[in-house]
Order: structure tokens, then sequence, then C-alpha cells
């Protein structure tokens, strides 16, 4: 995949999930770096991988980006990759950084994971300094916990006093008044999510695991990956229980809610989710299916490894 950079002032502009997709930052499995040990694990369904001796390849894990990369190219997407740091991941491109309107937040993610950020500067010094927004350092968020939404920005975060034990949790309430702050027009509304260290199927790492919003009205949703049920019951009253496709604790597992839009009508989706990708299908939308069982080994899937900048 051609390396793109950008010589003119980039002009972000992301109000949802589904808008027509124009430009992305798409991530890299390039120079992935060995299988990592358990302590240096991110999250407990690739410490499932790494003790069963089924933790992805560096080569799976780049022909499953390039066959999104090759979706890109057929809907007329611009795609920008991170710069390859030698022996680094780089797949989750949402969790670096995020976009919000014209504005460009940086994440700030885990201390080890700085350089990840390093690979895209050559993105983030093209747009306006006005907009690059670095939060204070006691605002911890990652871009897989923030879903805009129109008038409103959807947030997963952990509240519980363990969240400093919780390498799982990600986001916390100071960044939840932060992006309030900066969009004051909007309504910004957090979601408690469940957490485990040692458990996959009883964690959502991000809101983009257990919710999705999609085009047509509709969204996939996971009771369990919600704390508290009126939080779950809000959401589900939002879209209309007759729009929601409920996915089960292995299909949340399986990260089947961490599909990605590239218009209200075109999604793509991993080929093996046959469930959703049928009812997708049945509400009118064309699925694009990728190979993406690889990549999911790390929990993360195709919203985790894209980082949208503009949508019409």
């Amino acid at each position: 995949m051609k390396l793109f950079y950008i010589y003119s002032m980039l002009q972000l502009n992301i109000k949802n999930e589904t808008s027509r997709l124009r430009a992305v930052i798409l991530g890299t499995a390039e120079s992935n770096g060995p299988t990592p040990s358990v302590e240096n694990c991110y999250d407990p369904k690739s410490i499932e991988h790494v003790l069963a001796g089924t933790y992805p390849t560096e080569a799976d894990m780049t022909k499953e980006l390039d066959a999104v990369a090759a979706v890109f190219k057929k809907y007329n997407v611009e795609v920008f990759r991170p710069k390859v740091i030698k022996n680094c991941n780089q797949i989750f491109s949402r969790d670096i950084a995020f976009v919000i309107e014209d504005k460009i937040i940086r994440a700030n993610i885990l201390p080890n994971r700085e350089a990840e950020i390093e690979a895209i500067r050559y993105v983030w010094n093209q747009v306006d300094k006005k907009n690059r927004i670095v939060l204070p350092p006691e605002c911890h968020v990652e871009g897989g916990d923030v879903i805009p939404w129109g008038d409103y920005i959807f947030i997963g975060t952990y509240s519980g006093e363990d969240y400093p034990e919780l390498i799982t949790a990600r986001t916390n309430m100071d960044a939840v008044i932060a992006i309030q702050e900066l969009f004051p027009d909007k309504t910004v509304k957090s979601f408690e999510l469940r957490k485990s260290n040692t458990n996959a199927k009883e964690n959502a790492l991000h809101l983009d695991c257990c919710f999705q919003p999609l085009g047509r009205g509709k969204a996939i949703i996971h009771k369990n990956g919600f704390l508290i049920e009126r939080e779950y019951d809000w959401l589900v009253n939002f879209f209309g229980k007759e729009n929601v496709f409920e996915i089960t604790k292995d299909e949340m597992y399986n990260m089947n809610s961490n599909i990605f839009s590239i218009s209200e009508d075109v999604i793509v989706s991993e080929k093996n989710f046959n469930r959703l990708n049928t009812w997708l299908r049945q509400q009118g939308f064309t699925v694009e299916e990728v190979p993406y069982a690889e990549i999911s080994k790390q929990e993360g899937l195709l919203r985790c490894s894209t980082m949208p900048l503009v949508r019409d």
C-alpha cells in the first residue's frame, strides 16, 4: 500500500460514524515485532492467545489490513498509514487519536505506546494548530471509547475505585468532562463499561467493543458490556428496540460490534460474522466482507484499526 503524505492543510470533518468516508488512517502490521510476553499484553484476549501459542503473525495481520485497504481503494477513500517503527505494534490507530468535528484530539494512551503517536506526526502537523488538541495528563482517553453521533458524543468510561489496577480501563471521567468542555454545544453521554484484566468475555475494552451505531438508524449492542443497566436501556430506547441488533457474549468476544461504516449504506465487516452480516443485508446494507480473525485476537477489529479524518 502506497504511503500518502499530506502537503496541504487537512480539513478535518467527523460528525458521526456513518457519513461518506473520504480520508482515514489505517494501521499497519509491518515490523510488528515478536509475540509479546504476557506481562507486555494490554488485554486479556491477547494473553489467551500468547499462552495458547496462537498469537497472530505479522504476515497474517498484514494480509488482513491489505484487504481493508483494498476496500477503501474500491470506494475512493484516501488512506494514510503510520510511518513504520521497527518492532512496534501499530495496528490500532484509533487508540492514538480521534477526530470530532474539525479537531484532532491526541489520546492519552498507555505510556509505552507513545512512539505510535510520532508515527502519525506527519498527519497531525498538517492540521491547523488551533484544531490540534492535547488534553491535560490527568485526562485518560482512547479513541475506541469515543463515538461522535450528530448532536451527541458517546463515551465509554470506568469510574470504579480499582481503575488504577485495571489495564483495560482506558478512559476516565476527567476526559469525559474535558471533552464536554471542548464541545459545549453537544451532549456528552457517558457509559460505565464492564472491565476485566483476566476474562475477555467479561471485558468491554472500549465502548466500540459493545456498541456501534450504523446507518439507516440501526445499532449493534451487547448488554453485558454495560455496568449500569439503565445506561444500556437509554441506548436501546435512543435507537429503538426494533433497530437494535443484540449480540451474544461470544459475538462480543469475537468483536462483532467493531465493524466500520464507509457510508450510510456500506459497511466493512469480518467475513465470519454470519449472523450479523445476514442481518445487515436484510436491513439493506452493502456488506464488504474481509478476513480479520487474526487481528481480532488482540481484542480489536475494524473500528479499532481505522481513524477517520474526513467524512462528507
